[in-house]
């Protein structure tokens, strides 16, 4: 579980310093329809809120469930798939359908936007806390992207930081685009 809170928490200090970028790169859309820098981070503030609604419940799901079942078996032999996992953070590795909920509609405010993302990544480390002795394993819930299939709250915790360094990767060629 410290790999996991390695990668969340340092991907999101490198995220953070996106909001810094000077206001013309932060605004500017690319010609071929692409999003702002802007536009990216209200979309990553998005997509946690919405993976951090199944993370909560499957969390308390997990909790409940290792209250009455014994797990500890199970964990002798259990890996997160990371190879699997960060396809999720390569920009063209595979079609991704996001759903309109997730669209930025670029008419937040950053600092809301950084606020939220720090308060949404306070709370994944937070129930990671909760969870520190693998009950995450116990709760799976399908991911259809890229055909993840049933990922217990361990994945999707990865999951929601892959899909940050997707974008990351993402600004940081829009922002090579304008040197």
């Amino acid at each position: 579980m410290s790999r996991i809170k390695t990668e969340l928490t340092s991907t999101f200090d490198e995220l953070y310093g996106w909001f810094d970028v000077p206001g013309d790169k932060l605004y500017y859309s690319p010609q071929d329809g692409g999003w702002s820098i802007a536009k990216t981070l209200e979309h990553i503030a998005l997509t946690n809120h919405y993976l951090l609604i199944l993370i909560r419940k499957g969390t308390i799901k997990a909790l409940e469930k290792s209250r009455n079942q014994s797990y500890r078996d199970l964990l002798s032999d259990y890996e997160l798939d990371w190879d699997k996992l960060e396809l999720i953070g390569q920009p063209g590795a595979f079609k991704w359908h996001r759903p309109e909920h997730m669209e930025p509609r670029g008419t937040a405010s950053l600092e809301i936007v950084r606020t939220d993302i720090q308060s949404q990544i306070k709370e994944c480390l937070d129930l990671l806390d909760q969870m520190k002795q693998g009950e995450g394993i116990l709760y799976k819930t399908m991911m259809t992207v890229n055909g993840l299939g049933k990922i217990d709250v361990y994945h999707y915790i990865c999951f929601l930081v892959q899909h940050a360094k997707r974008h990351i990767v993402q600004m940081q060629e829009l922002e090579n685009s304008l040197s």
